[in-house]
């Protein structure tokens, strides 16, 4: 498989995705430019964490107007996989490919810790290699990964499992302990949580490697 990893002004986690894709998963990866119009050239397509555009008015809200967009919403609606993490989750809830929104941490400070995630779904493209309500520890680092969406949001996120990872000690305030979330459709994810960051035993855990497995896996079988 080919991945691209988006590039914006201010992005920051983008090397340590390519080198998790290139060396831990061991399949070919690019870093591409924001300013690319095109991304017919690769099978997936990552958004990584840092403060796209310095974080002004809001936490992606100038990166949605990238010309990358145009592109990725492109690939979303062909039903490519789409996994933005972190700054790459704010992005897409900006862009309304995910529902919701990612306001402030509940106690205003930036939390960065190594949390227990719970893998809530296993029967998606991104966790069919995780257990279902399988404990695992990935870091976090971010000061708006509190995530919110009203009422009648959170009931459709339920009823469609659309809700792939939960905090065990919601470290944001996030509505519901959410760290993750799909799409209705099931090929875009959007996750406050690092994968990147644990994918060797020498980062502390190899728990986030097994999210990229899982597309791996979910491409062989179809």
């Amino acid at each position: 498989m080919k991945f691209a990893v988006i590039s914006f002004p201010g992005s920051n986690c983008d090397n340590d995705l390519y080198y998790a894709i290139k060396d831990a998963l061991g399949e070919q990866c690019d870093i591409v430019s924001s300013k690319t119009y095109n991304l017919d050239a690769y099978d997936g397509i990552l958004i990584p964490g840092g403060f796209s555009f310095g974080d002004y008015l809001r936490s992606g809200a100038i990166a949605k107007l990238s010309p990358i967009m145009r592109a990725i919403k492109k690939a979303a609606d062909d039903g490519k996989f789409i996994i933005g993490i972190c700054n790459g989750f704010q992005i897409l809830t900006e862009a309304n490919l995910l529902p919701g929104s990612l306001i402030k941490n509940t106690n205003m400070q930036f939390v960065s810790s190594w949390e227990k995630v719970k893998v809530v779904n296993n029967k998606t493209m991104f966790t069919n290699n995780y257990k279902k309500d399988e404990i695992i520890k990935i870091p976090v680092a971010h000061g708006e990964g509190n995530y919110y969406c009203d009422q009648s949001t959170l009931k459709q996120l339920q009823e469609n499992n659309q809700i792939l990872f939960t905090y065990q000690d919601n470290p944001n305030g996030s509505v519901q302990d959410i760290a993750g979330i799909t799409n209705k459709k099931g090929n875009v994810l959007g996750m406050m949580p690092h994968p990147e960051r644990a994918v060797e035993d020498i980062l502390g855990s190899k728990d986030g490697l097994k999210l990229f497995k899982s597309i791996l896996n979910h491409k062989v079988r179809v």
